[in-house]
C-alpha cells in the first residue's frame, strides 16, 4: 500500500508540475501577438517578424543545439518535422493572419487545435481519450464559435480566417511532435535539443521564404505605437524572442511530456484569453459580449480538461508511474543543469 500511495503522489506532483508549465506557456505564448502587431504596423511584413523571432531564438538556443547534436543522427524526421510545423508553419500561418484580423481572434481559431489533437489521437493514434478531456475541447470550440461570431457570416477578412486555421493545423504537429518519445526512458530525445534543433531548422527554412535581406532594418531602430503609446521597437523583439519564443516552446513542451498531448492542448487554449485580454488592455481591440463569453467557455473547457486523469491510466498504471518517475528525473536533471 505504501508503494501505490507514493506513485500516485508522484503521478499528481508530476501533473501538478505539467499544469504549472503550461500555464507558463500559454502567458508566454499569449504575450506574442500583442508585441509583434505593433511591429507589424510599423512597417514590418509578418514574415519578417516571424523570421527575427525564430532566427533570435535559434540564436538563443545553439548552445544546447551543440550538447546534444547526437539528435541529428538518432532522430532526424523528428527535429525535421518539429522545425516545418511547431515552428515554420505555426508561425508564419499566425502572424500572417494577424495581419488581417484582430490578435484574440486568430489565436481563438487557432486552438481550434486541441480537437484536431483528440482527433487524431482517437482515429490515428487509436488511442482512448478521457471523457473530461473530450468535454474540455468540445466547450473550447463552442468559445470559439462565440468569439469569431459564426452567426454574422464570419464578418472578418476571409483569408486572415484561413490562415489562421492553417496555422491550428501546424498547432497539431506542435503537441503530437512534443510528444514523441516522451515514454522512452532513457532513449527519450531531450525535449531541449529537440527543441534548439526545431529552431534552427524554422529559422533555415524562414530564411528562404521571408527573405530578410529585404526587410527595411531601420524599423528596429525607432519606436513602435502601442495604442498610442510609443514603445521602442527593441525592446518589443526581445520579448517575442526570449520570452514569447524561448520560454514558451520550453515549458511548453515539457509540459506536454508530463500531460498528454489533448489535455496539454486544451489547457494551451488558455492562450488565446490571455492575448485577447492583452490586446484589449494593451493593444485597444475591443471584444462584444458574446465574444468574452465565449474566452470564459474556452477557460471552462481547459479546466475541465485538465483536472482530468490521462486516458489509460486504469489500464496501465505501472507504466505511467514508470514514465513520471523518469520525467520527474529528467526535470530535476535539467533544474541542475541551470
Amino acid at each position: 500500500m505504501p508503494v501505490v500511495t507514493s506513485g500516485i503522489s508522484q503521478r499528481q506532483s508530476g501533473r501538478g508540475v505539467g499544469l504549472g508549465l503550461a500555464l507558463v506557456s500559454a502567458v508566454a505564448f499569449g504575450g506574442s501577438g500583442v508585441a509583434a502587431k505593433p511591429l507589424i504596423e510599423a512597417g514590418l511584413d509578418p514574415l519578417h517578424v516571424v523570421w527575427l523571432r525564430v532566427t533570435g531564438a535559434a540564436l538563443v538556443m545553439v548552445p544546447l543545439a551543440v550538447r546534444h547534436r547526437a539528435l541529428l543522427h538518432r532522430r532526424p524526421a523528428l527535429l525535421a518535422g518539429f522545425g516545418l510545423l511547431a515552428v515554420a508553419g505555426v508561425q508564419a500561418c499566425y502572424f500572417a493572419a494577424l495581419s488581417r484580423i484582430p490578435v484574440g481572434v486568430a489565436l481563438l481559431i487557432e486552438y481550434l487545435a486541441p480537437a484536431l489533437v483528440l482527433g487524431w489521437v482517437r482515429f490515428v493514434q487509436r488511442r482512448p481519450v478521457t471523457r473530461a478531456a473530450a468535454l474540455g475541447v468540445v466547450l473550447a470550440a463552442g468559445g470559439l464559435a462565440c468569439v469569431v461570431e459564426v452567426w454574422s457570416g464570419l464578418g472578418f477578412d476571409p483569408l486572415g480566417l484561413l490562415l489562421a486555421l492553417g496555422a491550428a493545423c501546424c498547432q497539431v504537429g506542435y503537441f503530437v511532435l512534443s510528444d514523441q518519445g516522451g515514454d522512452a526512458g532513457d532513449q527519450a530525445p531531450d525535449p531541449l535539443g529537440v527543441i534548439a534543433y526545431g529552431l534552427l531548422v524554422g529559422a533555415v527554412v524562414l530564411t528562404a521564404v521571408a527573405r530578410p535581406w529585404g526587410m527595411d532594418w531601420s524599423v528596429l531602430a525607432h519606436s513602435a505605437r502601442m495604442n498610442g503609446t510609443q514603445v521602442p521597437a527593441a525592446v518589443l523583439l526581445v520579448w517575442i524572442v526570449l520570452v514569447a519564443t524561448v520560454l514558451a516552446y520550453v515549458t511548453g513542451v515539457l509540459s506536454v511530456r508530463r500531460l498528454s498531448p489533448q489535455v496539454a492542448g486544451v489547457v494551451a487554449c488558455l492562450e488565446a484569453v490571455i492575448a485577447t485580454v492583452l490586446a484589449w488592455v494593451l493593444l485597444g481591440e475591443h471584444l462584444s459580449a458574446p465574444q468574452v463569453a465565449g474566452g470564459a467557455v474556452v477557460l471552462l473547457g481547459a479546466f475541465i480538461a485538465q483536472s482530468s486523469a490521462p486516458a489509460g491510466s486504469a489500464t496501465a498504471p505501472a507504466a505511467d508511474g514508470a514514465a513520471e518517475r523518469e520525467l520527474s528525473a529528467r526535470g530535476t536533471t535539467i533544474q541542475d543543469r541551470r
